[in-house]
């Protein structure tokens, strides 16, 4: 385990494959040691990992802005990546926890943890129903959900919505099944990270958030359980990466980030565990979701459309205390992040579109 140095290195192992089956941030038992730790007064983030690249790139300007100001006292800004061990000591004084790998593993590390350890978490969904209250979401930026296919595959250049209803749930096996003309081929749907499926009820659950956004938009009543994974669907591969072999089957479909694959691709942030490969999102009903190597706005005004958030617990968001006004400073109405034109290039950079002025750094809970 090494730990970051200045810029924000969440992930501080190499190990590429996220560790699918911890799913909650409890607190495991205090370390009796750990790296060269972040400061107790530093604002340290985990969670979901669409945004992993671009809160390293947001920590290393932030960081840097202090810096170039001269002030040497202002709480820094880190960030765990989703994918490296198991467990994570987050900073100096904190508990040791499993790593945050999802969403719901974030506000459970928000939840059953205090500022001591984690001070905020990257989320890839709004509030709902049976969130903790205590939680504040922070709208941060805007991304899609699509499917990606290898360059140069059997697949078509657009589905539908039903279509991949149909393909997941194993009803539509071939190719030639949506278009004659398509290659006489056996489809291969991936899921990301971890599924359940029960065939009595045709109901399935899953553990990746790209999934779960996937599969919620493609579902007539938003409910991501009703998206069923029939058994000829192949799970197990990290998220909104193109390298691990079954990926690089012609006839491989999968959920994929559109901003990660638009930072990664043109905006040059993709390294080994986090890179493509042949993959290349597509069409859905009929819109494109990158135009001109960008993201398409068209494409985020659709069902699959998403937000990303940064959660807080409320009571440090709202607090008068110093790590109140450093979160509010970072990520508040006027905060660096609502305002910087470093900020605002980085959103870019990794492909995100920034979410509208009146609604940075505004907060709302379940």
């Amino acid at each position: 385990m090494v730990a970051p140095s200045g810029v924000i290195g969440g992930h501080m192992t190499d190990v590429r494959r996220a560790t699918a089956g911890r799913t909650s941030g409890e607190r495991w038992r205090p370390a009796r040691c750990r790296p060269a730790a972040l400061a107790a007064a530093d604002l340290v983030g985990v969670g979901a990992p669409a945004a992993d690249a671009l809160f390293n790139q947001l920590a290393a300007d932030y960081n840097a802005s202090l810096a170039a100001a001269g002030d040497t006292t202002s709480p820094r800004l880190y960030s765990w990546d989703a994918r490296g061990t198991s467990r994570i000591t987050p900073k100096t004084g904190a508990y040791e926890i499993f790593r945050p790998t999802n969403t719901r593993s974030a506000l459970n590390a928000l939840v059953f943890n205090s500022s001591g350890t984690v001070d905020f978490a990257r989320l890839s969904r709004p509030p709902q129903q049976g969130d903790p209250t205590s939680i504040d979401f922070v709208p941060l930026v805007r991304d899609a959900v699509t499917w990606a296919a290898p360059a140069g595959g059997n697949a078509p250049k657009n589905l539908t919505t039903a279509d991949l209803r149909w393909i997941y749930s194993c009803d539509i096996t071939n190719w030639r099944q949506i278009d004659p003309s398509l290659p006489d081929a056996t489809i291969r749907p991936v899921v990301p990270g971890v599924h359940v499926s029960d065939p009595a009820t045709l109901r399935s659950s899953y553990l990746s958030d790209e999934m779960t956004a996937f599969a919620a938009a493609a579902s007539p009543n938003g409910d991501p359980g009703t998206f069923y994974a029939g058994p000829c669907v192949t799970s197990g591969v990290a998220e909104d990466q193109g390298e691990d072999a079954v990926l690089h089957d012609p006839n491989a479909i999968v959920p994929y980030s559109v901003g990660r694959w638009v930072g990664q691709v043109t905006g040059g942030h993709r390294k080994p565990g986090d890179d493509p490969g042949v993959l290349v999102p597509q069409s859905l009903d009929g819109t494109a979701p990158t135009v001109d190597g960008g993201t398409n706005p068209a494409f985020l005004t659709t069902w699959h459309g998403r937000t990303l958030y940064l959660g807080v617990r409320d009571g440090d968001w709202t607090s008068a205390d110093a790590q109140g006004r450093a979160l509010r400073a970072v990520f508040g109405r006027n905060g660096w992040f609502c305002t910087s034109p470093a900020a605002a290039a980085a959103v870019r950079s990794h492909g995100f579109l920034r979410v509208p002025v009146f609604v940075c750094g505004a907060t709302t809970h379940a």
